[in-house]
């Protein structure tokens, strides 16, 4: 048996070395894909474009604009004079949002008679901006606003203190970078795609030469036909992540914080079930069309809609919520983010593993069961 699977193996990793252009693209494409997603896809709102309706014209209101850009959140982008003038601002992306400072700004908070209201009009067509771009900007005013109460309190000679304060300390993320948290998402979205793929297109290649027949008509079993041609994708799918998790670090300084050997277990288990879809894939097609296509679809789409790596899955409908359960890489990332980004131990993600070896079983089952029926048919039709 570990002859007959090992002569598999090295035909299949013969025709992987002379197949360069596929080499390249399996070690090399999830690189790329890894420095353009980790880049593009960033949920960080910095450096709001606002635009600013000064009529009050003062000290304070100068004071105020001050206030907020001398951080990294907003930066003046246009100085707007006229009613007229604040919708071409909103239409033309001039601005992402504009500030109407009043006439009686100044007036209404050094009288202690009424609030002074700054009216502040922000860009609604992207909702999860615009709503991060609205608590910013109240953030600031609540700052901006405790700072005069501070100082008027002290010229009183009363000392300001607030009853209740949130101190918030963020763990796992300090900074609060949304790369650290869609890495792990593009990792399990690189390694399913290219190990589903790559392996999908091996049976079917054999049928698409006639080569299958020979195969189904020899001593080897399938079982071993199938451990023969994934064990190549295996490795290089294992070495690919090592280089992806590389790449990581040196573009988007990413360390591991819990243990490496959890983590290269979590990853070698993702692995077995992604090629296992890659090899039920490839049993129920035949042409390489159809399985780059099916694979693809199966793949590629639940991984980034399904598994949580983008969309939090907590905030999808319930019925959503039971279909992501289809797709492997929901469980490797919760495994994958726990170690990663947390630290934590096996005991916290356990059950992700099990899931992962459940589907890795499911489907080499189905395989082989299909494989061995497609096998005794045309037996059978070659006898007659």
């Amino acid at each position: 048996m570990i002859r007959r699977t090992y002569a598999i193996m090295k035909k299949e990793v013969y025709q992987l070395l002379r197949d360069t252009r596929m080499l390249f693209v399996i070690l090399f494409f999830p690189v790329f894909l890894l420095g353009i997603f980790g880049y593009a896809v960033n949920f960080d709102v910095k450096h709001v474009k606002l635009g600013i309706y000064d009529q009050a014209k003062n000290q304070d209101s100068r004071k105020f604009l001050n206030s907020l850009v001398n951080s990294e959140y907003f930066d003046i982008s246009k100085y707007i004079s006229s009613n007229n003038e604040v919708t071409n601002v909103l239409e033309r992306k001039q601005a992402q949002a504009i500030l109407v400072i009043p006439t009686d700004f100044s007036y209404n908070y050094n009288s202690n008679k009424e609030i002074s209201k700054i009216q502040v009009l922000v860009d609604g067509v992207d909702g999860n901006t615009a709503t991060i771009i609205k608590n910013y900007l109240e953030a600031a005013v609540f700052k901006y606003d405790m700072g005069i109460k501070t100082e008027q309190m002290q010229k009183r000679g009363v000392k300001f203190i607030m009853p209740v304060a949130a101190e918030p300390l963020f763990w796992f993320n300090p900074n609060l970078e949304s790369t650290w948290y869609l890495l792990p998402g593009l990792i399990a979205m690189i390694l399913i795609v290219t190990a589903v793929i790559s392996v999908s297109l091996t049976m079917v290649r054999e049928k698409e030469r006639g080569t299958i027949e020979q195969i189904n008509v020899s001593s080897i079993k399938t079982i071993e036909l199938l451990a023969g041609k994934s064990m190549p994708y295996i490795v290089l799918a294992f070495l690919n992540a090592i280089i992806i998790l590389i790449a990581g670090n040196i573009l988007f300084g990413i360390t591991v914080k819990g243990s490496l050997l959890l983590l290269f277990s979590n990853i070698f288990i993702f692995i077995l079930a992604s090629i296992s879809i890659g090899i039920f894939v490839s049993v129920i097609s035949n042409s390489q069309q159809i399985a780059f296509t099916v694979s693809t679809f199966v793949s590629m789409l639940p991984s980034i809609i399904l598994s949580g790596f983008i969309f939090p899955i907590e905030s999808m409908p319930v019925v959503i919520q039971i279909l992501t359960n289809i797709t492997p890489a929901k469980f490797f990332l919760k495994a994958l983010r726990a170690i990663m980004l947390k630290g934590a131990p096996l005991s916290a993600f356990w059950e992700q593993w099990v899931y992962l070896l459940g589907f890795t079983f499911l489907f080499l089952f189905l395989a082989a069961i299909i494989n061995t029926k497609n096998s005794n048919i045309k037996v059978r039709k070659s006898n007659k």
